[in-house]
């Protein structure tokens, strides 16, 4: 596999993290990042370019359902607030997606969104250490300790960049991790 960028120009987190809490950071970091970098340099159109019917899968749409995704799991979840999910509708689950389109203004509105749950999430995160991974937070009918949230939130994008990575390669035949 080809890196997609020289390692001196990666700006994902390759450090060595100590303690339990940096390490899950650490990759989160990564793995937001990486997903910015698939999306680096492409026209509004590429981006919203789905991969195949009748999938509504596309670059922008990630970006927009990974916008959604933290501020589920770092505002609704973690600081228990009733604040509106972002970009989903009532008659289509699948608004994230489905409302992706080729516009200079959705993808302003996407990144925008997505820059600031991922700041939001991190000064949430900033105020822990190590000892609060095992907290339980509320959600549904049960609960979910912060150390399960974080691992989660780290496997979403691990496999919605494995997705990225399929989807930048069929615009441009760009690929790497």
């Amino acid at each position: 596999m080809s890196t997609w960028l020289p390692p001196e120009e990666d700006p994902r987190p390759q450090g060595k993290p100590v303690g339990e809490l940096a390490t899950y950071a650490e990759y989160l970091a990564y793995h937001r990042l990486t997903l910015q970098l698939k999306c680096d340099g492409l026209s509004p159109e590429q981006l919203a370019l789905r991969s195949v019917a009748p999938s509504t899968l596309s670059l922008l749409g990630l970006v927009r359902h990974l916008a959604y995704v933290e501020h589920h799991w770092f505002v609704q979840v973690a600081q228990q607030s009733d604040e509106e999910s972002l970009f989903l509708e009532a008659d289509d689950r699948d608004a994230d997606f489905t409302g992706a389109v080729g516009t200079q203004e959705c993808v302003d509105e996407a990144f925008g969104a997505l820059r600031l749950q991922i700041a939001r999430a991190d000064e949430w995160l900033d105020v822990l250490d190590d000892t609060d991974l095992g907290r339980e937070l509320p959600h549904g009918s049960g609960t979910i300790s912060i150390r399960e949230l974080l691992v989660h939130m780290i496997e979403e994008y691990a496999r919605h960049n494995g997705h990225a990575d399929l989807l930048r390669e069929c615009i441009d035949g760009r690929t790497g991790d």
